[in-house]
């Protein structure tokens, strides 16, 4: 079943061009309607000492900065789905707890697929997305631009990373129209282990089968971590294989255990090099 309805998260005017091309580039191979999506953060308030008085001057200056991006998202946005000829919607939001408020994700819970992109760290800005609230929060799959990939290119290689998680499971047949399309799909596993229905050799067999009843041109690779993480060796993986487009299951562990532990998905999410379809 293809995208129908494609949400672009536009968090800042660095990343609404990126975002906005690569979502009307994935509606035009699905017929799909895209809306844009952008939070209008509010700033928390100055306060002037020694009384500890909201500082009225400073206020307005937040709250002017703040809607002259909004402004320019639109207005960059705007400027993409007219030069694409898509069916298009433009939403924003005032908030003061960024993209975890609920409108938010109310809008993102009635989408196929999310668009966003990976803050580039030389450009912090408070306006950036916190993806994890979508991850956590939608229930929709989240396909992630690099920082470094500015311009839409075709999808022809594609890694699942088998883990064989619900999470694995639901990235897998979330991203099915684009696994359809592609040239080559891997499905990789890092150090599995012997279960009921298979052996560690043949990690990823039944979920590949499934995969070629559908018509998807799908292979099996197994390796082992040794004294790598499994991020380390799926980043290797990444760049060996020229690979386009990861997919793999978010936050497996629960989100107290990431926050103090780290993860995979967290470790991916800070180096990636390849757009990356994550689902939980």
């Amino acid at each position: 079943m293809p995208y129908k309805t494609i949400l672009a998260i536009l968090d800042t005017a660095d990343n609404s061009r990126a975002v906005s091309d690569f979502a009307f580039a994935l509606a035009a191979e699905n017929d799909a309607h895209v809306i844009g999506l952008h939070a209008e953060n509010i700033s928390a308030v100055p306060l002037v000492a020694p009384m500890e008085i909201p500082d009225p001057v400073a206020v307005q200056a937040l709250q002017d900065m703040a809607h002259s991006e909004t402004v320019e998202v639109e207005r960059i946005f705007r400027q993409k789905a007219e030069a694409s000829g898509a069916s298009f919607e433009w939403r924003s939001f005032a908030t003061s707890v960024g993209y975890g408020s609920a409108p938010l994700i109310e809008s993102a819970r009635s989408a196929d697929l999310l668009i966003a992109s990976q803050a580039d760290p030389s450009k912090p800005s408070d306006s950036q997305v916190d993806i994890d609230s979508f991850l956590f929060e939608s229930g929709r799959p989240v396909l992630m631009i690099p920082y470094i990939l500015r311009q839409p290119k075709a999808i022809k290689r594609v890694m699942i990373a088998w883990n064989g998680s619900k999470e694995a499971a639901r990235a897998t047949f979330d991203a099915m129209p684009i696994l359809k399309a592609a040239d080559e799909v891997e499905v990789f596993s890092v150090d599995p282990v012997d279960s009921a229905m298979q052996t560690a050799g043949l990690a990823g067999a039944e979920i590949a089968a499934t995969l070629s009843r559908h018509g998807v041109k799908a292979t099996l690779a197994v390796a082992e971590g040794t004294h790598k993480s499994a991020s380390n060796v799926i980043e290797n993986r990444l760049s060996d294989s020229s690979i386009d487009l990861l997919v793999m299951g978010a936050y497996t562990h629960s989100r107290l255990w990431q926050m103090i532990f780290g993860g995979t998905t967290k470790s991916l999410l800070q180096s990636m090099t390849a757009l990356t379809l994550l689902s939980r």
